[in-house]
């Protein structure tokens, strides 16, 4: 685990993007593909009324593919944010990895929680993940936090979560009212 985190740090919450936020519809390279799961907007309120950062972690490969470009990417975070300010919420900050091979900042390794946690003043100690493939929930674990699973299909094979929630509404639920209280 890193040094200690400065005095007054707020926890983070690393929310993985596509399948957790929004529905996965494969490489999402523009805003018109953007759709907001159920309960999203409330999840993430009760995680800003915790005290938590909101963080999106995603991989992104659908640019080294040649998919799409960064722009697009940004694009595509910026109207997110946009459409959960509609909501009354807001997204602090999104980190993303472009990477097909493994690199420091493509989950599962723990590159781009590091790098928020040295950015924003995070306390990784204290944080948790919220995602829907085995790749966050190895992020979870290499960040020594706990890793919420986030899958309304069931199916999952990979490192076990600490709870397997049907959506991002009640894996927060849970780990509000279970693990943070």
């Amino acid at each position: 685990m890193d040094e200690a985190a400065p005095q007054g740090a707020k926890p983070a919450a690393f929310l993985d993007r596509d399948g957790t936020l929004m529905e996965d519809t494969g490489y999402i390279g523009t805003p018109e593909r953007i759709r907001i799961l159920d309960g999203v907007p409330e999840a993430l309120r009760m995680l800003g009324e915790a005290g938590f950062e909101r963080v999106v972690v995603t991989n992104q490969s659908g640019v080294a593919r040649g998919l799409f470009g960064e722009p697009d990417v940004e694009r595509v975070h910026r109207q997110l944010r946009e459409r959960l300010a509609r909501h009354g919420v807001t997204l602090e900050a999104f980190y993303y990895c472009t990477h097909l091979e493994d690199c420091d900042c493509r989950k599962p390794l723990p590159g781009m929680a590091r790098r928020a946690a040295r950015e924003r003043g995070l306390d990784l100690r204290r944080s948790v993940v919220f995602g829907d493939r085995a790749g966050d929930i190895a992020f979870a674990d290499a960040l020594g936090v706990p890793g919420i699973l986030v899958n309304e299909f069931g199916t999952y094979a990979g490192p076990e979560p600490l709870f397997r929630a049907r959506t991002l509404l009640e894996g927060v639920r849970f780990f509000l009212e279970r693990v943070h209280a």
